[in-house]
């Protein structure tokens, strides 16, 4: 079963500060403290290859997983993370894949975009019901307050 759920929030800044947030680990630094217990850098340094350990707070699905950055495209500004190890890989899915996305809608205003893209095996397919936007949606709207808060312009 292959599934695909986005989501976007317009921001008052423009797309190349927005990227500079979406487009790096800084994301993580403004999330954490709304979202996760902790995440660690275990190989790399933001670009494609690095991989992050998430750890999330009590009552979360999981306690953690891994996942790996497969997508940096600095110009059309799109990053994207798969799961690499346990959580969602351990309930069946083939492919757990997040994308950010920063559009340029004006000098000084964008959209910022996240997709969630999912495959589960046969089997596992009653498992797609924990599949959610709701935490991602979380992100960009921390993300949009971050930017407004800190944009140069």
């Amino acid at each position: 079963m292959h599934g695909v759920l986005s989501s976007e929030v317009t921001v008052n800044v423009p797309a190349s500060e927005a990227w500079d947030l979406y487009g790096t680990l800084k994301l993580m630094d403004v999330v954490i403290p709304e979202f996760f217990a902790s995440i660690d850098v275990l190989k790399g340094d933001g670009e494609v290859g690095t991989v992050l350990k998430l750890f999330f707070n009590p009552g979360a699905l999981f306690y953690a997983f891994e996942e790996t950055i497969v997508t940096i495209d600095e110009e059309k500004m799109i990053k994207e993370t798969d799961a690499s190890k346990g959580g969602y890989l351990d309930m069946g899915f083939n492919l757990y894949r997040i994308r950010y996305d920063v559009i340029p809608t004006g000098e000084k205003s964008c959209i910022t975009r996240v997709t969630v893209e999912y495959d589960l095996k046969e089997g596992w397919i009653s498992n797609a019901s924990h599949v959610s936007l709701v935490p991602f949606i979380g992100f960009l709207r921390v993300g949009s307050v971050y930017l407004l808060a800190n944009t140069q312009s």
